[in-house]
C-alpha cells in the first residue's frame, strides 16, 4: 500500500486503497489525510459516456455455484440488471443495475447464494468504453546502476551471483498498471500476459495495462528492473513481469470485481507470484455481518483460491495505518468512494486480500531491522517483513522516484519469492510460503509494548526480514549462466532451433548441465524437444509427452560431460502434428 512523494490527487478526496487511511512522507511520518468529500456531493460523470450507461448504475457480485451460471444470468436480465462479466469457474458474476431493489430481488432467486454491492458510488461510464491510459514519453537514463540500500539490506546484490531469476518465472503486478516502455522494465516486460481488469472485465487491448498513477510502475521496478547498467536493479532482474491493472483511472480505486478479475487472470496465465499492494475498496475492512461486504469477502476469497489452485502465490501489503490488525476496534476510512463514517469492527472484519487464507502478509521495515512507523502489525497476521521506507525505483516516463509504504515492502518479498521459484522449479504456493518463512532472518521485538511474541515470530515482523541470499542458497552454482529470450515460432509439422553461444567456460560441460525451457504450445504431445551440443550430439529432453497439456516450463538435467562447453548450443523443437502451434519463449543453460 502506497505512501509516496509522487501521489496523485484522488477524485473523492479520501485516499484510495493503495494509500491506506493516510499518506506517508518519504521520511515515514504520517501526514494528515485529505478531507472526505462532503455528504451528498456527486462525482462528476465522465465526459465520454456510453449510450448504455445511466446515472445510478451500481455494481454487484452475484455468487452462485461454480459451473454453468446461465439460469442466474437470465434472472439478472429479467430483474433489471445486466451481466457485465462472469467467472463461471468460481461462480461469481459481476452485474450492473440502476434498480434500487435489484440486490434484494436477486437474493431470492434459486441458485443465488449471495449478492453484494461492491461500491457506494456509481459505476463510471468509462467502464463501458474505457479510455486507454497515456503512453508517456520516455526520459533518457544516465549510465550507472549503484546498489541501493534496500537491496543490500536483504542481500539481493549477493543473491545475483547465484541467480538473477529465471525468465520462465512469471510475476503478476496487480496494481495501477505498469509503464512497459520504461527502459529499465521493457527488457523483462511480458505484454502477452498483461491486461486491464479495471471495472471487473479483462481488457486485452495493447496498452490497457499501462499506469494510471505511478504506484504500479514503482512496484515493478523493485521486483524486476533489468540489470542493464543504468537506473536501478530489481530483486529478481531475470524474471518476467506482467501488468494486471486493477485500479480505475482518476481515483486509483481497487474494487472487488477488479481484484477478482485479476486473480482469475493470474491463475489462468501461469503467474507464479502476484504482488498486491492495495486493499479492496471501498471498505478498508470487510465485515461478514454486512450483507454486501460478506459477498465481497466470498468473491475475492474464491478468486484467490482459484489462482492458488493454479499454482499462484499471492503476496499482499499489510497497510500503512500503524494499526494492530489482530485487535481491530474501529474503521474510520470507509467507504472511501463516498463519505466515510466511523464504525465499530471486530477481528472478524478482514482487510482483503491481505488477510485472506493463503496470502502472504508483508509488514514494512524502516532503516535496518526497525519497524517502519506507518506499518500495520498484528500477531498471527504478519508473515514476513521487508524494507519499505524511502525506496527508490522506477516511475512512468523513464523516470525514478522514492516512495514509502508497505506497498514498497511487498515487492521485495515478491522478488525473493520469484528467486525461490527460479531455483526450485515446480515449487507449489504452499511450499513457497514455507520457504519465505524459513529463509527470513529473525528480528526481536523492540522496546514497544505493542510488539508481542518471540524473535522467531512476532506481531511486528512475523517470521522476520526476507533474505534473498538465503532464499537462493549461499553458494554460486559452478560455471556460468546463458540464456536466449528471443521468440521462435513453432509451426505445424516443422522444426525450429533457438541458439545459445557459450564462451568463457573452461573444459567440458558438467554431468549436471541445467537446461531451463519455456515453450508455449497448446498441445505439448505434438513436440519433441532436444538439446543439440556444439558437435551435433542430440540429447532428448521431451519426446511427445504430456498429451493435450499446455506449455513446457521445466528445468531438465543433462549429462553433457563428454561435450566441450564452449560453442553453439541449440534447443531444437519438432512439431509432429497439425492444428496446434506455439513458440520457444525462452531457454537457458547453467554450467
Amino acid at each position: 500500500m502506497l505512501a509516496a512523494t509522487l501521489g496523485a490527487a484522488l477524485a473523492f478526496g479520501a485516499p484510495a486503497a493503495l494509500a491506506g487511511t493516510a499518506p506517508v512522507s518519504p521520511s515515514g511520518q504520517v501526514l494528515p489525510a485529505a478531507p472526505a468529500k462532503a455528504a451528498g456531493q456527486a462525482a462528476a460523470a465522465p465526459t465520454s459516456q456510453s449510450a448504455t450507461w445511466v446515472a445510478g448504475t451500481r455494481a454487484y457480485l452475484v455468487i452462485t455455484a461454480p459451473g454453468d451460471s446461465s439460469a442466474v444470468r437470465s434472472a439478472i436480465a429479467a430483474n433489471g440488471g445486466t451481466v457485465f462479466s462472469n467467472f463461471d469457474s468460481i461462480g461469481v458474476i459481476v452485474a450492473h443495475s440502476a434498480s434500487a431493489g435489484f440486490a434484494a430481488t436477486m437474493r431470492g432467486v434459486s441458485g443465488v447464494q449471495q449478492v453484494g454491492a461492491t461500491r457506494t458510488s456509481d459505476v463510471p461510464a468509462d467502464a463501458y468504453n474505457p479510455a486507454l491510459p497515456a503512453n508517456p514519453a520516455q526520459s533518457t537514463t544516465p549510465a550507472g546502476e549503484p546498489v541501493r540500500a534496500d537491496m543490500s539490506q536483504i542481500k539481493a546484490d549477493q543473491a545475483w551471483a547465484v541467480t538473477t531469476g529465471s525468465p520462465s518465472v512469471k510475476v503478476g503486478i496487480l496494481d495501477t498498471g505498469v509503464d512497459d516502455q520504461h527502459q529499465d522494465l521493457a527488457p523483462n516486460f511480458n505484454a502477452a500476459d498483461s491486461v486491464s481488469c479495471a471495472y471487473g472485465k479483462p481488457d486485452t487491448r495493447a496498452g490497457a495495462w499501462r499506469d494510471v498513477d505511478s504506484h504500479g510502475t514503482h512496484v515493478a521496478g523493485t521486483i524486476a528492473a533489468a540489470k542493464n547498467g543504468k537506473g536501478v536493479v530489481g530483486v529478481a532482474p531475470g524474471v518476467k513481469i506482467s501488468a494486471v491493472r486493477v485500479a480505475e483511472p482518476g481515483n486509483s480505486f481497487f474494487f472487488a470485481e477488479n481484484t477478482i478479475c485479476g486473480f482469475v487472470w493470474a491463475g489462468d496465465h501461469g503467474f507464479k507470484v502476484t504482488n498486491n499492494s492495495y486493499y479492496t475498496d471501498p471498505w478498508q475492512f470487510n465485515c461478514p455481518d454486512n450483507i454486501d461486504q460478506a459477498a465481497i469477502i466470498e468473491g475475492v476469497k474464491r478468486a484467490q483460491e482459484y489462482a492458488e489452485g493454479k499454482g499462484s502465490l499471492q503476496v499482499a501489503a499489510a497497510g500503512n495505518e500503524n494499526y494492530d490488525l489482530a485487535h481491530k476496534t474501529t474503521d474510520s476510512a470507509s467507504p472511501n468512494d463516498s463519505t466515510p463514517v466511523t464504525r465499530t469492527i471486530t477481528n472478524a472484519c478482514l482487510d482483503i486480500p491481505t488477510e485472506l487464507p493463503g496470502v502472504v502478509t508483508v509488514a514494512a521495515n524502516g532503516t535496518g531491522t526497525t519497524k517502519a512507523s506507518f506499518s500495520n502489525f498484528g500477531s498471527g497476521v504478519i508473515d514476513v517483513a521487508a524494507p519499505g521506507s524511502d525506496v527508490y525505483s522506477t516511475v512512468p516516463g523513464g523516470k525514478y522516484g522514492t516512495k514509502s509504504g508497505t506497498s514498497m515492502a511487498t515487492p521485495h518479498v515478491v522478488g525473493v519469492a520469484a528467486l525461490l521459484a527460479s531455483t526450485n522449479p515446480g515449487i507449489t504456493p504452499a511450499q513457497l510460503r514455507d520457504k519465505l518463512a524459513t529463509q527470513a532472518n529473525d528480528i526481536a521485538c523492540p522496546s514497544d509494548s505493542r510488539c508481542t511474541g518471540t524473535a522467531a515470530n512476532n506481531s511486528f515482523f512475523g517470521e522476520g526480514q526476507v533474505d534473498a541470499l538465503k532464499a537462493v542458497g549461499s553458494t554460486p552454482p559452478p560455471g556460468k549462466y546463458f540464456e536466449n529470450l528471443g521468440d521462435f515460432a513453432i509451426n505445424d509439422n516443422a522444426t525450429v532451433e533457438s541458439p545459445i553461444t557459450v564462451s568463457g567456460v573452461t573444459g567440458n560441460a558438467p554431468a549436471t548441465l541445467k537446461v531451463g525451457v519455456d515453450i508455449k504450445h497448446t498441445y505439448i504431445g505434438d513436440l519433441k524437444v532436444d538439446l543439440v551440443a556444439p558437435d551435433g550430439t542430440v540429447y532428448t529432453l521431451s519426446n511427445r509427452a504430456g498429451g493435450g497439456t499446455d506449455n513446457i516450463v521445466q528445468t531438465f538435467t543433462v549429462n553433457a560431460s563428454s561435450e566441450v562447453a564452449n560453442g553453439l548450443w541449440k534447443l531444437r523443437v519438432n512439431d509432429n502434428a497439425s492444428a496446434d502451434t506455439g513458440k520457444i519463449d525462452a531457454w537457458n543453460l547453467t554450467f
